[in-house]
């Protein structure tokens, strides 16, 4: 036959669980807020990427239109809209340079930071 045996414990949550709880709740929601500027970020480089690749077909300001269009759809700051275009001939390349900074507040916690993103690819 089995038997439970009930501690003094039964039914209530040790308090070491509800700190725990209560540290992990803080550390989701501030990963939230600065998650979505790095998102962001990754979203505008996969822009970047995917224009510079398609460089030797389009101008230089079919790029810049894409670009800013882009930057307007993800809700970045106007220095975003401002590439840097840059084509070599040795070697045959286009460098892309893109950054804006970004202010990620949160309760009790304000950051600053400016995202940065160089692309090269070849022509």
């Amino acid at each position: 036959m089995v038997t439970m045996r009930l501690g003094r414990r039964a039914g209530k949550l040790p308090i070491q669980f509800l700190v725990t709880l209560a540290v992990l709740g803080v550390l989701i929601y501030y990963g939230i807020g600065a998650g979505r500027g790095f998102l962001k970020y990754y979203q505008m480089k996969d822009e970047i990427r995917a224009q510079a690749g398609l460089a030797s077909n389009l101008t230089d300001d079919d790029i810049r239109r894409r670009l800013r269009t882009k930057a307007t759809e993800l809700q970045l700051p106007s220095d975003a809209q401002r590439a840097t275009i840059q084509r070599r001939a040795r070697p045959r390349e286009i460098v892309i340079i893109v950054s804006w900074p970004d202010t990620i507040t949160l309760p009790f916690y304000r950051w600053a930071h400016t995202y940065r993103t160089e692309v090269r690819a070849p022509l």
